[in-house]
């Protein structure tokens, strides 16, 4: 066993860890960049960061799910090239096998180990009763509510008994009272250490539930991904967001997921960077247009002239980090407010394009779409070049893969076609796929 020079039991090591993809014209797409982390025994991580990335695909390396493309993954002294024994992940899906009971789903993975059948039943009966499900083992999921299948899913990693649970945003598709009482229920079980669970590495887009779970907290930057701060918590658990202490946690994160790199080396007496250059296959954030006018108008009705505290905000908006930063991200681009060390201020392009009617924030929401995304600037070109000026998506689609998985395309993709669309600076058919200039601006 190896030991930290503080005397910590050290449960897995990243070594310089990357990952990296080929997109379908072969070019080779990193998603994450040299990550070094340690992990010790009687400690929960959670790792925040923006949706994109590369968090749940750090977890599937450390799962052993997916190989890394550089460095090494090391649990227990040994490489992890594959699932290993120790080593149990809940998934943000609840993942059950529906022809299968509560008892039959919990026991795969006893079954997957070679455990014989007597003594599989015995465990998955205990575990079921651990995460508070007797009563329920002749069920199949379809009679199960989220919060329930959820706990199968629970049931099903520890009744291996692992030393590192993983758990890749497992609250995020339940309702907000039920992901409080899972929740509440897990930490219980590591309190009271009736499991034989050692550490607790998680993934989640709730700041909130990091700093009421977590002993350690790690920020994840993006393009590529890689750990940007971490933050350790010397508070006893459990927590409440109402404790003060909380709240200046949840507004230190928010502090450090958006100050810039360039502002962090600064603040370090280090050079200023050159702010990242958008180019044709930037990956656009997943932020409506109709979002974004939401956000505009409660910005405008907390605080017109700002600055205004993120975590508020979140509050008032009722939204995670996944929906609200990419919300954040898309009003940057477009040159209407700034966000810096938690907090965002309308510019004053942002102000006079609140002030303004209808029509007029259509055409100064198309001139910053056109002068600040390359990507308009891009397909209206090649719109006027056709001589019909009309082009499937498949070929955009085609370009933009070049530089970004099918998935990610596709995202972005739609996220242009709805700037484009509000814009007016080409159309769109959903049924054919053509981008068209039959109503250009």
């Amino acid at each position: 066993m190896t030991i930290h020079a503080e005397n910590k039991p050290i449960i897995f090591e990243l070594k310089n860890v990357g990952r990296s993809f080929r997109s379908s014209e072969g070019q080779e797409l990193k998603v994450v960049n040299d990550v070094n982390f340690t992990m010790y025994e009687n400690e929960i991580v959670a790792i925040v960061g923006k949706s994109g990335s590369g968090k749940s695909t750090l977890m599937r390396m450390i799962a052993g799910l997916m190989p890394p493309s550089s460095g090494k993954v090391i649990y227990r002294n040994k490489p992890v090239d594959k699932p290993v024994k120790g080593i149990s992940m809940v998934f943000q899906t609840f993942a059950l096998m529906p022809w299968l009971t509560v008892l039959e789903n919990v026991e795969l993975g006893l079954e997957a180990l070679g455990i014989p059948s007597k003594d599989r039943r015995k465990r998955a009966l205990k575990s079921i009763d651990t995460i508070g499900l007797d009563g329920f083992e002749s069920a199949y999921p379809k009679e199960l509510s989220g919060g329930m299948c959820q706990r199968v899913g629970f049931a099903r990693a520890i009744v291996v008994e692992p030393e590192l649970l993983l758990m890749d945003e497992p609250f995020s598709a339940l309702d907000v009272l039920t992901a409080d009482n899972l929740r509440s229920d897990l930490l219980d079980l590591w309190l009271e250490k009736r499991t034989r669970t050692k550490g607790i590495l998680f993934v989640t887009h709730s700041i909130e539930e990091a700093a009421l779970m977590a002993d350690r907290i790690i920020i994840f930057g993006s393009n590529p991904g890689h750990i940007s701060a971490e933050l350790t918590v010397n508070l006893p658990l459990p927590r409440s967001t109402q404790q003060p202490k909380i709240r200046e946690l949840v507004d230190e994160i928010y502090t450090l997921m958006t100050t810039s790199e360039s502002e962090k080396r600064v603040k370090r007496g280090e050079a200023r960077m050159e702010p990242q250059k958008i180019g044709v296959a930037y990956r656009l954030p997943n932020a409506g247009v109709n979002e974004l006018m939401g956000l505009i108008d409660t910005i405008v009705k907390i605080n017109k002239d700002g600055p205004i505290d993120l975590p508020m905000l979140a509050d008032e908006l009722m939204l995670e980090t996944d929906q609200l930063f990419p919300l954040l991200e898309a009003m940057e681009i477009l040159k209407l407010a700034t966000v810096s060390k938690g907090d965002i201020t309308l510019t004053a392009f942002g102000k006079q394009f609140y002030d303004t009617d209808i029509l007029e924030r259509k055409q100064l929401f198309a001139n910053q779409f056109m002068a600040h995304v390359p990507v308009a600037q891009h397909i209206r070109k090649i719109l006027d070049e056709r001589p019909f000026h009309k082009e499937s998506e498949d070929y955009f689609l085609a370009e933009l893969q070049e530089h970004l998985t099918e998935n990610e395309a596709a995202r972005v993709f739609k996220t242009i076609i709805d700037w484009g669309r509000y814009a007016e600076i080409f159309s769109y058919d959903y049924d054919s796929g053509m981008l068209s200039l039959e109503n250009p601006k």
